[in-house]
């Protein structure tokens, strides 16, 4: 059997895949966010998916047209466009999802359930729950 150039590469780079990505720390989204209490533990506001949201990385919701979203808090400077929050819904059943984030732009509040009020620095990149692995 004779090997082409363009196998004994795709070979090659099957096994060396080479330098990646995965080892390093995900930049964050902004350095402060607005919450309604100093834990960011109590919900800011009600609101409903306009349209679906495919998360791009660990960090984010998939969030799907319908879908109820808890917003917990509202990301500044950078991340201004961008609110973290759960979900609930057919997809999760009656059970809140992980807290995320995703866009401002696929929800509209319905209820205001307690003023955004007091700036905290945003924590690690990873969730909590990531860190361990």
């Amino acid at each position: 059997m004779v090997w082409s150039p363009v196998l004994l590469g795709a070979i090659f780079l099957s096994v060396f895949p080479g330098p990646s990505g995965a080892d390093r720390d995900m930049p964050k989204l902004a350095e402060w966010k607005l919450c309604a209490d100093e834990e960011c533990s109590h919900p800011i506001s009600m609101a409903v998916a306009l349209q679906d949201y495919m998360a791009p990385d660990c960090r984010f919701l998939n969030v799907y047209r319908g879908q109820v979203v808890y917003v917990f808090s509202k990301l500044k400077g950078r991340g201004r466009l961008f609110w973290g929050g759960s979900v609930q819904g057919d997809y999760y059943g009656d059970a809140a999802a992980r807290l995320g984030y995703f866009p401002s732009s696929i929800v509209r509040e319905d209820l205001i359930l307690k003023p955004a009020k007091i700036d905290m620095k945003t924590d690690s990149v990873y969730p909590g729950w990531l860190q361990n692995y």
